[in-house]
Formats: structure tokens, sequence, C-alpha cells
């Protein structure tokens, strides 16, 4: 049925829920995993008093979103492997994570993702939008949303 799963996740506490659900399912039908971090692109520069100022600079960024992603997916591949599970990790840089989910789906020739719905209701869901709704909305494949 399933025989590899992506699971992208973001380090919070319901990203983890994401990944206990995962290595649970990939352990009852004998699946493997890759796991995801997605790190947003470089922070744009600020304007002021007509000078530009970098936020940070480029070789400090990669190396914070590096060690943080080394963090996140760490933790996930440990947890997988203290099950018996074979997995993969993997870390984007990108401004449309739900884009590069998709995508690194296809790449791996995954069979169904699993991911976190942190359920922004309301304004914050029209103003922040959902990458689990994109993914939802632009997959072809079986997506398992957890909350």
């Amino acid at each position: 049925m399933y025989g590899h799963l992506l699971v992208p996740t973001d380090g919070s506490r319901l990203s983890d829920k994401a990944i206990s659900q995962a290595i649970d399912l990939a352990k009852a039908i004998d699946a493997r995993i890759t796991f995801m971090h997605a790190t947003p692109g470089m922070p744009r520069t600020i304007y002021a008093d007509g000078m530009s100022v970098p936020i940070v600079s480029r070789k400090e960024f990669t190396q914070q979103a590096k060690a943080e992603a080394t963090k996140v997916l760490d933790k996930a591949s440990a947890k997988a492997a203290s099950a018996g599970i074979d997995s993969k990790v993997v870390h984007m840089t990108t401004d449309a994570p739900w884009e590069s989910i998709i995508a690194l789906a296809k790449k791996v020739k995954a069979d169904a993702i699993v991911m976190a719905s942190h359920g922004r209701r309301g304004i914050a869901s029209l103003l922040l939008g959902s990458e689990t709704t994109k993914v939802l909305t632009h997959s072809t494949l079986p997506v398992l949303v957890v909350r």
C-alpha cells in the first residue's frame, strides 16, 4: 500500500505528533520515511535613512538555518531509528514550503505525505495561509493530516 512516507517537520510540538503518527504507521505497514525541514529564504534587507542594512549576513543565516534543521531532523531520525524504521532526512531552503513538499514527494517517490496542521482559523488562516491546506489542495498523493 504505502512503502514510503514523506514527513515535513518544523520542529513544533504538533510536528512532533505527526512524526510519532508517521512512525507508528510506518511500523504497521513496513514503510520507510523521509523527514523534511524547510527553512525560509534569506531575510530581506532593512532600508532606513537611505541605507540598506542586512538583518544577518548570508553566512550567519546559512549556519543558523543548518544548525536548526540538523537539530529538528536528527531528533526525528533518532526517533524513527529507535522504532526500527529506515529513514532519510532532507533540508531545503524555500519561500514556498508547500511547493517544496510536493516536489520532494515526487522526487523521492513517496506514496503519501504525513504532516501536521496548526489549525489556524479565521483571520489568521486568511492572512497566514496554511502550508497543509496548500499541500492538500495541490498534491495528487494521499495526505494524512495530524492535529
